[in-house]
């Protein structure tokens, strides 16, 4: 056994949440995530033969400690090796509870530094349960940038929607003064309609569609009726604000985090006029007091220029940072 290190990346909230059914009728909750790559956590997991107890620094960090310690059970049965306990280190430059995957972030890459520091190697269907258990509703960040719709409470695909998304560029922001949001204690019930499911199946073929056919404007449109029907769960205060800057900087739609407060107007890249339109949507959240965050490509295709990391709530560079890269859960 050796120190075992990994990372797992963020998100930027989600394209699509809602019920859908399942391979075998039922309805089950799903969502398909933003993925942000240059964000995330980093783990750094040292095992111990002399004691079972499994330490975490930072010590608030209970669902990692907890994502260890059930990885640990499941890699001794797995694997037949004696039971160990181990400290587990994080490092993460995630804002907490905006809705950027910060706890799966941190449980995601706990499970895999476990895993590599015990010698049992985890498949990423392995992890996303592990996670789900961990930390009661998970994001799919363990199958890396593939397109799923997953049930984030049993860790499970629903269903694998193509090979990657369209290309996007997102301009984001933080809704509600960026208040932090419990994500458990804002978590919607079982409670659902016929109407519900329907609803949400048409996105899920629409969100097919526009993968197959790297239709980056159908994906808006689908972003955008899922944060509409959230409203009526959990309110995004500023949301007609943001649709009608969606529609005066020729965004294709609004993405939020559907348990939190960022989000972000979704452009296409492959326009000409695309980087004119970020640099005028930066300015315009600004003038709003919405706090441009940061921005990102999803897909592949260069950066836009001049990204920005997660360190202002204003257009230009400060002395005052509103976030860095501090340990986050």
């Amino acid at each position: 056994m050796r120190t075992g290190t990994a990372a797992a990346p963020g998100h930027h909230g989600e394209l699509l949440q809602g019920v859908f059914r399942d391979e075998h009728g039922r309805a089950r909750h799903g969502l398909v995530t933003l993925p942000m790559r240059h964000h995330g956590t980093r783990a750094f997991f040292t095992p111990s033969v002399s004691d079972s107890e499994v330490t975490a620094a930072p010590a608030d960090r209970e669902k990692a400690r907890r994502a260890a310690l059930l990885t640990l059970a499941h890699c001794s049965a797995a694997a037949g090796i004696p039971p160990v306990g181990g400290h587990l280190e994080l490092a993460s430059d995630i804002p907490v509870g905006l809705g950027l995957g910060s706890s799966t972030s941190d449980v995601v890459a706990a499970i895999r530094a476990v895993a590599t520091g015990v010698g049992v190697p985890l498949d990423p269907t392995d992890v996303a349960r592990l996670a789900a258990r961990a930390e009661w509703a998970s994001d799919p960040t363990m199958f890396d940038d593939r397109p799923l719709l997953f049930d984030q409470r049993r860790g499970r695909v629903l269903e694998r929607l193509g090979a990657r998304l369209p290309p996007l560029v997102v301009a984001g922001c933080v809704t509600d003064g960026g208040r932090p949001v419990d994500t458990v204690a804002t978590a919607v019930d079982d409670e659902h309609t016929e109407e519900d499911l329907r609803a949400y199946e048409h996105l899920r073929g629409l969100l097919r569609e526009a993968i197959a056919r790297r239709d980056s404007g159908l994906l808006g449109r689908v972003a955008t009726a899922s944060t509409r029907r959230h409203q009526r769960l959990r309110a995004t205060p500023e949301l007609e604000l943001l649709l009608e800057l969606a529609a005066d900087l020729g965004a294709h739609g609004v993405q939020i985090a559907h348990s939190g407060n960022v989000a972000g107007l979704v452009f296409d890249p492959r326009r000409p006029d695309t980087p004119w339109r970020l640099d005028r949507a930066t300015a315009v959240l600004t003038e709003h007091g919405l706090g441009p965050t940061t921005t990102f490509s999803v897909a592949p295709g260069p950066e836009p220029k001049g990204e920005r990391a997660w360190t202002t709530t204003s257009a230009r560079p400060s002395d005052d940072p509103t976030w860095s890269g501090s340990a986050a859960g």
